[in-house]
């Protein structure tokens, strides 16, 4: 059944993302996906996707946070963007059609709160950090394999020793995902 939920959301992310809701341009982190709200053109910014979770998390116990209502239409919509990292066959287009529809679902003062926290690697490394995560040798830094091909990645990965998660410990990519799912999973009960 999940299966199902998750395969219609990304379906209807597909719909509209073909009918121009979504806004992508080349990037140097492996991201294509741009957003009007929360820019990555200072020094070490985190892409669109990590600046969505890690700000979603960090946006808890402010006048911003997420509210529970928000924290169910958020739910599915990571989920889904969670499936499109573990599978990595996964469309651009998909994957930007998600990030525009988990945007539209903030309003527009989280996403300056978001915006203003101007989020680097060194934040993302901080926040696993504090949350028990490693994030591997380059934790997630240009250098890291953010801008190659999923082949290249993989192969890059496998050479370091990141072939999936090992005990109290996974991938950077799936391990944001993993928080922001865990978070919107306890306020949206």
């Amino acid at each position: 059944m999940k299966r199902i939920l998750i395969f219609t959301l990304i379906l209807s992310a597909l719909l509209i993302a073909s009918c121009g809701a979504s806004s992508a341009t080349s990037s140097t982190t492996g991201d294509v996906y741009a957003s009007a709200n929360l820019p990555t053109d200072y020094e070490n910014a985190m892409p669109v996707r990590n600046q969505l979770a890690i700000g979603t998390t960090k946006l808890d116990g402010t006048a911003q946070a997420v509210t529970p209502d928000q924290a169910k239409k958020l739910l599915p919509l990571y989920q889904a963007l969670r499936g499109t990292s573990v599978s990595g066959g996964s469309s651009q287009q998909e994957i930007s059609a998600l990030l525009s529809q988990i945007e539209s679902t903030m309003t527009a003062e989280q996403l300056a709160a978001i915006r203003d926290m101007k989020l680097t690697f060194a934040d993302m490394q901080t926040w696993a950090a504090e949350n028990g995560i490693s994030l591997g040798s380059n934790g997630g830094q240009p250098g890291s394999g953010m801008g190659l091909s999923a082949e290249a990645r993989a192969t890059k990965q496998a050479a370091e020793g990141m072939t999936g998660k090992t005990p109290g410990s996974s991938g950077g990519g799936t391990a944001v995902m993993d928080a922001v799912i865990n978070y919107l999973t306890k306020l949206a009960q």
